[in-house]
């Protein structure tokens, strides 16, 4: 079985555009997709150590219409094509679709656990929201590490730690996890 590291899209790979509310939104086609500083590198090092990497991501814009399902599939194209990605799995429900795969539910996780022959309890969850930590450990992956945001919404979810990027996130990994 494989081992892998689960990865949210926007605001853990991708810069997003927070708001005035504090609500963070994806960008909205390939033209303003920017990758965060220090993600190759660390990605990098994850592949370089026998990882899978893994994107798991929420499009609900799709469901209410604010986005084009051929939009977003661009840009998981352009961040596969630019990053050393083994998948992309995408959910386009909205939260009244009531889907198996719009974390916290872990569907997008377990799927591809199944797909790819993951050992889901050797494998670890990065995301900058409390959604994405609550699906890496229903899902029973070793750890989840939350990239702190202004949405990240700590208090409703149970970290292994809080760390600022996805550098920080690899460093613990490759220490071992935990």
């Amino acid at each position: 079985m494989n081992r892998a590291v689960f990865l949210d899209r926007d605001g853990v790979l991708n810069r997003t555009v927070v708001d005035a509310e504090g609500v963070p939104h994806p960008p909205a086609h390939v033209a303003e997709l920017q990758i965060l500083p220090g993600v190759a590198a660390a990605l990098d090092r994850l592949t370089a150590r026998g990882f899978m990497l893994v994107v798991v991501t929420n499009q609900p814009d799709v469901a209410r219409g604010r986005q084009r399902h051929e939009d977003v599939e661009a840009i998981n194209q352009s961040l596969a094509a630019q990053l050393p990605l083994t998948a992309v799995y995408a959910c386009y429900h909205d939260n009244a679709d009531r889907c198996e795969c719009r974390k916290p539910k872990p569907g997008l996780l377990t799927r591809a656990a199944a797909d790819l022959d993951i050992d889901l309890k050797a494998s670890f969850m990065v995301g900058d929201r409390w959604s994405d930590i609550v699906a890496g450990t229903v899902a029973g992956c070793r750890c989840s590490y939350l990239v702190q945001a202004s949405y990240s919404e700590s208090h409703r979810c149970m970290p292994a730690a809080v760390v600022k990027d996805v550098a920080e996130a690899a460093d613990l990994i490759l220490a071992g996890g935990g």
